[in-house]
């Protein structure tokens, strides 16, 4: 039986992460919130353990990038829970056969992931967003819309990289680096 997946937030990355779920063809069962109130929530975190299964119901988090601790947390008590965090793929995506992409992880319409790249856990990869060849991106990290990652690079966790930002190759961003929307990042090489 295929499980049904509830959304961790309910407001504007929510909405997007619902119609990520139905588009990657899973059954979105409504959102969870600990703070609003409103039409699809089907309750608090704490009310949902009670009368939502692990083995019925699976979880995607649509908690934003500028909260990036919470989300860390939100994923880990998730797991401690019993619950799955599947990886969400809109079909216009297009996915190399040799990428791996991790729990929790969503990659947007007209995103590419190319040959050997490497998504991590909860990682966000928005529409039109490019991850080359051999790429890593550590997780907890949002790659905005058009943003280019060259080839050989590697992004620590915890990261925000904005809008049409170019990581060049063989570049190592740090874990916790916020790149602006537009901007070209240089650093020390990669290794791999």
């Amino acid at each position: 039986m295929k499980k049904k997946i509830l959304v961790y937030g309910s407001t504007e990355f929510g909405v997007v992460v619902r119609e990520l779920v139905r588009h990657s063809g899973a059954y979105f069962a409504g959102f969870v919130d600990d703070w609003h109130t409103g039409e699809g929530i089907v309750g608090t975190l704490e009310d949902v353990i009670h009368k939502c299964p692990p083995d019925e119901y699976d979880f995607a988090i649509a908690i934003g990038y500028k909260h990036l601790e919470a989300r860390q947390r939100k994923f880990d008590e998730l797991l401690a829970h019993g619950y799955s965090l599947p990886s969400f793929i809109h079909p216009q995506a297009y996915v190399s056969d040799s990428t791996t992409v991790g729990a929790g992880a969503m990659v947007m319409a007209r995103a590419v992931l190319d040959i050997r790249a490497h998504v991590g856990d909860l990682v966000v990869v928005w529409p039109g967003a490019v991850i080359n060849h051999d790429c890593v991106v550590d997780g907890n990290t949002f790659i905005s819309p058009n943003a280019t990652l060259c080839g050989y690079s590697r992004v620590g966790i915890d990261t925000f990289i904005g809008a049409g930002a170019v990581v060049v190759d063989h570049t190592a961003v740090p874990s916790g680096s916020f790149i602006k929307a537009g901007s070209v990042y240089v650093q020390k090489r990669a290794s791999h």
